[in-house]
């Protein structure tokens, strides 16, 4: 599962649009994605990867990753790029 961050919903559309047009390129064409429409959360069915875009506050709010990681033994790893 992979989980990121946008600044804007447009970002998060752009964001969408890039990654399944990355996975099409690489042979891999997504099952599916929803959101795409409002843009506040937008999740693309890669097959054995689920990739979760947010806008910040909306990430905040559903906390994904305290539901998939276990308070003794999880692993979040977290990337901040510029």
């Amino acid at each position: 599962m992979v989980i990121a961050s946008g600044s804007s919903s447009r970002q998060l559309m752009a964001m969408a649009d890039h990654l399944e047009r990355d996975l099409k390129d690489h042979g891999s064409r997504p099952y599916g994605s929803e959101g795409g429409k409002t843009g506040d959360w937008i999740l693309i069915d890669a097959g054995d990867v689920i990739i979760h875009l947010f806008r910040p506050e909306v990430r905040e709010f559903y906390q994904l990753e305290k539901m998939w990681t276990d308070q003794d033994d999880g692993e979040v790893i977290t990337v901040h790029t510029a």
